[in-house]
């Protein structure tokens, strides 16, 4: 009776080492990580066409010659509320600079309710609705808030799933204004 214990045992333990191999080579490989990044990192800037809350067409031709932050977002999104007081912060900063824009594209969302968030909320930037997801879909969005930078020659130079803040705002737009100079 011993005898099948021990190779018992011994296959646990096989087993044991073998997963802990596994385990051991995928340290560092987050699967996740790569969802973190953008596919249009370094592509030029897609093309698409939204209207402003305004009632202006507004198409990626609108954003050629400039620093460029677009963001991504809905009223109902609690991630999106978290990040706006750094995306008003970082507009704060930036608004008067002729070679800035931010653009606050609408995902998801009803006009009606992106006015009044715009509204309660003191969003100063220019705002977009996307009734079709024409907009999100062109820049290969995975959700909200996501965040990209646009660089002045047209090249997606940085993008962010996540709430940013103000400092990740800084290096995106450092990112805009270093390509293509």
């Amino acid at each position: 009776m011993k005898r099948p214990a021990r190779a018992v045992a011994l296959a646990v333990a096989v087993f044991v080492v073998a997963f802990a191999v596994v385990l051991a080579t995928q340290v560092g490989s987050d699967p996740r990580a790569e969802s973190k990044v953008s596919q249009l990192l370094g592509d030029p800037l897609p093309s698409f066409s939204v209207k402003t809350l305004d009632g202006e067409t507004f198409t990626e031709q609108d954003l050629v010659g400039r620093a460029v932050i677009v963001n991504f977002w809905n009223s109902w999104c609690i991630p999106c509320e978290e990040e706006l007081p750094a995306l008003k912060e970082f507009y704060a900063r930036h608004a008067s600079e002729p070679d800035f824009i931010m653009l606050g594209i609408v995902r998801s969302d009803t006009e009606n309710e992106a006015r009044k968030a715009v509204v309660r909320d003191g969003m100063d930037w220019i705002i977009a609705l996307d009734p079709d997801a024409d907009a999100a879909l062109a820049f290969g969005t995975r959700g909200q808030p996501e965040t990209f930078a646009i660089s002045a020659d047209g090249t997606i130079s940085a993008s962010l799933l996540l709430p940013a803040r103000v400092k990740d705002l800084e290096a995106m737009l450092a990112a805009a204004r270093r390509v293509g100079t």
